[in-house]
């Protein structure tokens, strides 16, 4: 019996939307790349991309555990001496609320140009309200 291998035709593309008011931001972040990847198909296949679209809305009322609000750092650096410049948890979903969620799916994904297409797929709203209803996405709970 020879091992299946999916192509690129053979990949059906679903959309869902998650809502993710109280639900806590690492715990989120794996399923939602996981559903990406596609490892929740039984088509994956490593070196393809075979995951789905995933819409996320009321990424602003994400939760974490424990001082993560205050203790948790963001580093950006300019290229220029004395260019570093920080932020918590806590003022990064002030100003960007979705963010957050971004860089926690982005760093749980390849490092490459497969997890670069990856992540286009990610569609992350800070309210409840979204421009994909033409998709009809189906909604998707953990």
């Amino acid at each position: 019996m020879k091992t299946y291998a999916a192509r690129s035709s053979d990949v059906k593309r679903d959309w869902y939307v998650i809502d993710a008011e109280g639900k806590t931001l690492g715990r989120l972040a794996t399923e939602i790349a996981r559903i990406l990847h596609g490892k929740h198909k039984s088509i994956f296949t490593p070196h393809l991309d075979t995951g789905d679209y995933v819409i996320v809305v009321n990424a602003g009322r994400i939760r974490t555990t424990g001082r993560k609000m205050n203790d948790k750092m963001y580093y950006r650096h300019s290229g220029y001496p004395g260019g570093l410049r920080s932020m918590n948890l806590g003022e990064l979903l002030a100003s960007h609320p979705a963010r957050a969620l971004y860089f926690a799916v982005r760093g749980m994904l390849p490092k490459n140009r497969l997890g670069r297409q990856m992540i286009k797929k990610l569609k992350i709203y800070a309210e409840a309200e979204h421009p994909h209803t033409a998709q009809q996405p189906k909604p998707l709970e953990f």
